[in-house]
C-alpha cells in the first residue's frame, strides 16, 4: 500500500501546508495539540475539503483539487476510529459489529466476524449494551466495527486519549495484535503520546504548526537529535528491538539486542518473543569501565 498526501488548507489563525508519503504497517502522525493531525486524517476521510490537495491511495486518486476529483467519503473504503467510540447506544455489541459488516464490498478481502471477535477479545461482550462497557471495551468494539467494513486504510484519531492508564494498557496489546496479526491492513495512527507511538508505529510523521518536520522509519526518527524539540526533551532516546532469550527465578529477564545482551526486570513475554525497548536518554549512564556497585 502506498499513500501519497499533499494538503494545503487555511483556518482562522492556522494554515496547514504539507506533503508526505507512507507505505504499509502503522504510520503515526505525531504532534502537539494544534499541529494539524486531525485535520490531515479528516481530509483523507473526506470529512474536510482542503483548499488545495491531492490524495492517492494505491494508485487511486481520492482527491485532486486541480483536476476537480473528489471521491465522497462513503466510496473511499476507509475505516475511521474516533477518540470517542461513537457506538450506537440502541444496539448491542453484536449488532454494532454487524452494522460495519454491511458496508464491506461484496467479494472484498478482510477479517470475518469470528476472526475479528477473536482478535479483539470481544466474545464476552457480544450481548452487552454500549452503556455497560468500559472505555477500553468501547474502543475495541469501535475498532472491530471499522475492521468489518474491510477498509483499505484504517484511520485512528487518538483512540486512547480519553482512557486512563490502566484502560490504555488494556487495549494496547490488541493494537499490537492487529499490527502483527497478518491482516496486512495499513493504519494511520494519530497521537500526541510518545509512549504509544514508540510501542505501535512502524513509521513516524512529525508535524508542528501545520508543517511536516520529519518522516521516516520510527527507529530512525526517534533516535535523531533533531527530533528532540518536537518529541520533548524528557522523551529523547531510542527505540530498540530485542528478543527475549531467558527468564531467571529472581525476576530478571535476558534480552538480546544487536549490541549484546540486556538484563531487565519483569518482562512479561515468553522466551523467543520479539519486543520493543524504549531507552530514554535521561536514564543512560556512560562509563569508561564496567560499572560495579551502582544503585542507579
Amino acid at each position: 500500500m502506498m499513500l501519497e498526501v499533499t494538503l494545503r488548507h487555511g483556518f482562522d489563525g492556522f494554515d496547514l501546508d504539507l506533503s508526505f508519503t507512507t507505505e504499509g504497517g502503522i504510520t503515526a502522525l505525531f504532534g502537539r495539540s494544534g499541529a494539524g493531525k486531525t485535520t490531515v486524517i479528516n481530509a483523507l476521510a473526506g470529512l474536510l475539503r482542503p483548499d488545495v490537495g491531492r490524495v492517492v491511495l494505491d494508485g487511486e486518486v481520492l482527491l485532486d483539487t486541480q483536476r476537480g476529483i473528489w471521491v465522497p467519503p462513503h466510496r473511499r473504503r476507509l475505516g475511521y476510529v474516533f477518540q470517542d467510540a461513537r457506538l450506537f447506544p440502541h444496539l448491542d455489541v453484536r449488532r454494532n459489529l454487524t452494522f460495519g459488516a454491511r458496508y464491506a464490498p461484496r467479494g472484498s478481502q478482510g477479517a470475518g466476524f469470528e476472526d475479528t471477535v477473536a482478535l479483539l477479545g470481544l466474545e464476552p461482550l457480544l450481548d452487552r449494551a454500549p452503556a455497560t462497557l468500559s472505555g477500553g471495551e468501547k474502543q475495541r468494539v469501535a475498532l472491530g466495527r471499522a475492521l468489518l467494513c474491510h477498509p483499505r486504510l484504517l484511520l485512528m484519531d487518538e483512540p486512547l486519549a480519553s482512557l486512563d492508564g490502566p484502560r490504555k494498557q488494556e487495549i494496547l496489546p490488541y493494537l499490537e495484535r492487529l499490527r502483527d496479526g497478518g491482516l496486512g491492513l495499513p493504519i494511520l495512527y494519530v497521537s500526541h503520546a510518545v509512549d504509544e507511538i514508540a510501542r505501535l508505529a512502524d513509521r513516524l510523521v512529525l508535524l508542528q504548526n501545520g508543517r511536516l518536520k520529519a518522516q521516516g522509519a520510527l527507529f530512525d526518527v526517534m533516535a535523531n537529535p533533531a527530533a528532540v524539540p518536537l518529541l520533548g526533551v524528557r522523551e529523547a532516546g531510542a527505540v530498540l528491538e530485542a528478543d527475549v532469550i531467558a527468564h531467571a527465578e529472581d525476576g530478571l529477564s535476558t534480552l538480546a539486542v544487536r549490541a549484546g545482551q540486556l538484563e531487565l526486570p519483569g518482562v512479561q513475554a515468553p522466551v523467543g518473543t520479539r519486543v520493543r525497548l524504549r531507552v530514554l536518554a535521561q536514564d543512560v549512564i556512560l562509563s569508561r569501565a564496567r560499572p560495579e556497585g551502582l544503585s542507579s
